[in-house]
């Protein structure tokens, strides 16, 4: 019986990666507070995984800076200054703004095309009010950016910020109208697009991000008062 259960485990694809999600998705919202210890073993039957995904998963989370450990010591949850959050919010707005940029001035017409017709479909997501779907599409729409840039140093650097601040921008649609105002802040990043406009593009990715900054900490701060 038990073999067949960890068959079952593996078969529906727990990786490092839905790891590093769920527990950095506790952290965020509270559910894990800091200075809260992170025991793998509890962990790794928590998640039905053996206890080496969870090391490795604990150990990008602390690159991200939500998880710090200490020689000989258990992982325990970071408390993340908002002094930390904002100085990585300002590079991504900045990094984001190079993008759109370059994506306004370097994508093909397929590319184009592909950016438009994603941002239409997810209206659909929008008025369905499913954020864990658009949390995903949201990733694709900013990925179509990075790629559109076609500059794979500023690709590197720009998918290694996102990465530590994923968390922090799922967050954020979990706030009431958060869906649909993200919705009108790609709208203007496609248009510029559309027009060439590369100077549009720029200040409508910056703008954006400056907003996703705003709105994550709002939800952070509101999740940690509750608690």
């Amino acid at each position: 019986m038990k073999h067949n259960r960890r068959k079952e485990v593996i078969r529906q694809g727990t990786t490092v990666e839905q790891l590093v999600r769920s527990i950095a998705d506790m952290i965020v919202t509270g559910e894990m507070h800091p200075g809260e210890r992170l025991d793998e073993i509890s962990l790794a039957a928590r998640f039905e995984v053996s206890r080496t995904p969870v090391r490795e998963a604990l150990r990008e989370l602390g690159a991200m800076g939500l998880v710090g450990r200490e020689p000989n010591r258990s992982a325990v949850v970071s408390n993340v200054s908002g002094a930390y959050l904002h100085g990585m919010f300002e590079a991504m707005a900045e990094l984001e703004s190079i993008c759109a940029r370059l994506a306004a001035e370097r994508m093909t017409v397929d590319e184009r095309r592909e950016l438009e017709l994603g941002h239409r479909n997810s209206a659909r997501l929008v008025h369905q009010g499913a954020y864990e779907d658009y949390a995903v599409y949201n990733v694709e729409f900013h990925t179509r950016l990075y790629r559109g840039a076609h500059n794979d140093h500023i690709y590197e650097l720009v998918t290694q910020t996102r990465a530590r601040l994923a968390p922090f921008r799922r967050a954020q649609f979990r706030l009431p109208g958060r869906l649909s105002k993200s919705f009108s802040e790609h709208e203007m990043i496609v248009a510029s697009i559309l027009r060439a406009d590369g100077a549009a593009a720029a200040r409508a990715a910056y703008s954006h991000v400056a907003i996703v900054s705003d709105a994550s900490s709002a939800f952070i701060s509101g999740e940690q008062s509750d608690h």
